[in-house]
C-alpha cells in the first residue's frame, strides 16, 4: 500500500515540492523515515504516531516507510508532521488517496492531535497556486494564506478535523484573509527642534531611497530623525507588501494573519552577529536586512558594529538581495532596503567640543570613524554632520513643516519617478547607468561644477553616479525636469561632511 502527499521545503522565499511518499508493507514492524530530514522533521515519528492514537487509529503491525522526495533536497522544520500524517492515512485507507494527492499540506502536530501555526503558510500557498492544488493548514495560519486568492485553502484546527473534512463528514469553511494593519503613525518631523540641514537631507533620503549617514555629539538628535523618516515614506504597494510579508512569513513575524501597508523599520543592536544580520542560523532564517525589505533599515551606533557584519551590507546595498552560502546549498532573500546610519564623532562622542573632548583629539576620531570601510562610505549618499542643539532651540515651541506636509512632497517626487521609469516602486536609487545619461544628464553650469568637485572629491565612478542619483532628487522635489548646478552644488554638500570618515 503506497500514498502521497505533498508539503514543501522553504530555499529563501522559494517553497520547493515536496511529494511525501508513504509506503506500509510486509516485515518487522518499523517507522522509518527516509530524504535528508533534519532532527524536528525525524522527530515527526512520534508526533503522528501520538496524534493518531489520540483519535484512537493503530498504526498497523507492519512496517511504515516515510519518503520525502527529492531525497537530496534538505527538509528542515514541523511542518512535515501533517503531510506524513496525511499519507500515512491514505495509505491505510482511513483517507481517500486521490483527495490528499490533491492538496499541499503543512502544520506541525501536538501530540493530542492538534495542529499547531507554522512559519511561511504565505510563500507555501504561493506554491499551491502554482501547482494548481488548494493549500490544507492549521486555523492559526488560514488568514494569512488566504491572501493568495488563486488558491483553495483548507485550515483545521486539529487532525480530527481534517480526516472529518476529507470523508465528507463536516467540510470546513475556507478561511478569510487577515484584516490589512493600518500603516504605523511615526513621530511628527514638528517635533525635532532645529537641525534644518538634516531634516532637508531626510527629505532628499526619503524622495530618492537614498542611503544617510548622520554623525553628530550625543543627544544632538539623529535617533529622533531616523524614527521620523517611516512617517515621509509612502505606503508599499500591494506587489511590495505581499512581498515583504512573504519574508516576514518565512521569520514567523506574521501576527493574525494580517498585512502591513507600513514600510518595515528595523533597528538591530551594535552587538548583531552576521548571521542575525544576513541571515543564517538554524533553518536559514531572513536576517535583519532582509526582513527591511522595501523599508529602512537603522543602524545606530554604526562604528560599534563589528567590521564583518558592516562588510556584510555591501553586496546588498548594490544588488538588493543577499545570498546565505550553506554546505548544500545558497539561499536568496531579497534586501532592497533604504540604509540610515548614526554615529558619534569619536568614542567619547564629543570631538567638537574643546571643553568635554578627550586628550587623545583628533586622533580618537579618525580611528574611530575609519572603522567604516572607504567602499561601504562609498556606498552612502548621504552624508551630513549635526551640531548640539542649542538650548534656545529646545525652549522654543514647535515650528517648522509637518511630517504629512514633507511626505506629500516626497510622494509627489516618487510618482514622478515611477512614471520616468514606467515601474511602481523605482525610484532615482536605482537609476541605472543608461538612465543617468538619459534622466539625469546635467546642464553646462552643472557638468562645469562636476568637473572641478571631481578632482576636489576624489570621486569614484559610483561616487559620481550616486552624487547625480541624489541631484536628481533634488532636482524632483523642486518639480524641475533640468538638472542644474544648484542640484549639483546641493547634491555634492552632502558628500563633502567632515564628520564622515574624516
Amino acid at each position: 500500500m503506497i500514498a502521497s502527499a505533498y508539503s514543501v521545503a522553504f530555499e529563501g522565499v522559494e517553497a520547493r515540492l515536496v511529494e511525501v511518499q508513504c509506503a506500509v508493507q510486509g516485515g518487522a514492524a518499523a517507522f522509518t523515515l527516509v530524504g535528508m530530514a533534519d532532527k524536528a522533521v525525524s522527530e515527526s515519528r512520534e508526533r503522528v504516531r501520538s496524534a493518531l492514537q489520540s483519535l484512537s487509529i493503530a498504526l498497523p503491525n507492519r512496517r511504515i516507510t516515510i519518503n520525502l522526495a527529492p531525497a537530496d533536497l534538505p527538509k528542515e522544520g514541523s511542518h512535515f508532521d501533517l503531510p506524513i500524517a496525511l499519507a500515512l492515512l491514505a495509505a491505510i485507507d482511513i483517507l481517500p488517496r486521490d483527495e490528499v494527492a490533491r492538496v499541499l499540506a503543512l502544520g506541525e502536530l501536538s501530540l493530542d492531535g492538534r495542529l499547531l501555526p507554522v512559519a511561511g503558510a504565505l510563500p507555501a500557498a504561493l506554491a499551491a497556486a502554482e501547482e494548481e492544488c488548494a493549500l490544507l493548514c492549521p486555523s492559526a495560519s488560514g488568514a494569512e494564506a488566504a491572501w493568495v486568492g488563486a488558491t483553495e485553502v483548507i485550515a483545521a484546527a486539529s487532525l480530527a478535523e481534517v480526516v472529518r473534512h476529507f470523508t465528507g463528514q463536516a467540510v470546513l469553511t475556507p478561511p478569510r484573509p487577515g484584516e490589512i494593519r493600518p500603516c504605523t503613525a511615526a513621530p511628527d518631523l514638528r517635533g525635532v527642534k532645529g537641525q534644518e540641514r538634516a531634516k532637508r537631507a531626510l527629505e532628499i533620503a526619503a524622495a530618492g531611497r537614498h542611503h544617510l549617514m548622520m554623525t553628530g555629539t550625543p543627544g544632538s538628535g539623529k535617533s529622533m530623525l531616523a524614527a521620523r523618516l517611516p512617517g515621509l515614506l509612502p505606503g508599499m504597494s500591494p506587489a511590495e507588501a505581499l512581498e515583504t510579508s512573504m519574508i516576514h512569513s518565512l521569520a514567523g513575524l506574521l501576527t493574525g494573519g494580517g498585512i502591513s501597508r507600513s514600510r518595515p523599520f528595523r533597528t538591530p543592536h551594535h552587538t548583531a552577529s552576521m548571521a542575525a544580520m544576513s541571515g543564517g542560523g538554524r533553518g536559514a532564517k531572513p536576517g535583519e536586512i532582509s526582513l527591511a525589505h522595501n523599508g529602512v533599515l537603522f543602524l545606530d551606533e554604526l562604528p560599534e558594529f563589528s567590521r564583518q557584519v558592516l562588510e556584510v551590507l555591501r553586496q546588498p546595498i548594490e544588488t538588493g538581495e543577499v545570498t546565505v552560502a550553506r554546505a548544500n546549498a545558497h539561499i536568496r532573500y531579497p534586501s532592497r532596503f533604504q540604509l540610515v546610519a548614526a554615529a558619534n564623532p569619536c568614542r567619547c562622542g564629543y570631538l567638537t567640543d574643546p571643553s568635554r573632548a578627550c586628550a587623545r583629539v583628533p586622533v580618537c576620531g579618525a580611528e574611530y570613524l575609519g572603522r567604516i570601510s572607504g567602499p561601504l562610505m562609498d556606498r552612502i549618499d548621504l552624508r551630513i554632520e549635526m551640531p548640539p542643539v542649542a538650548f534656545t532651540d529646545l525652549d522654543l515651541p514647535a515650528n517648522g513643516e509637518s511630517s504629512a506636509v514633507v511626505a506629500a512632497r516626497v510622494k509627489a517626487a516618487r510618482d514622478v519617478q515611477a512614471e520616468r521609469l514606467g515601474a511602481e516602486g523605482q525610484t532615482n536609487a536605482d537609476l541605472s547607468c543608461e538612465s543617468l545619461e538619459r534622466f539625469a544628464s546635467p546642464d553646462a553650469g552643472g557638468r562645469a561644477l562636476i568637473g572641478v568637485l571631481a578632482d576636489r572629491m576624489g570621486l569614484s565612478a559610483r561616487g559620481y553616479h550616486r552624487l547625480l542619483r541624489v541631484a536628481r532628487s533634488i532636482a524632483d522635489l523642486e518639480g524641475s525636469d533640468a538638472l542644474r548646478r544648484n542640484h549639483i552644488a546641493e547634491a555634492a554638500s552632502y558628500r563633502l561632511s567632515p564628520g564622515a570618515l574624516g
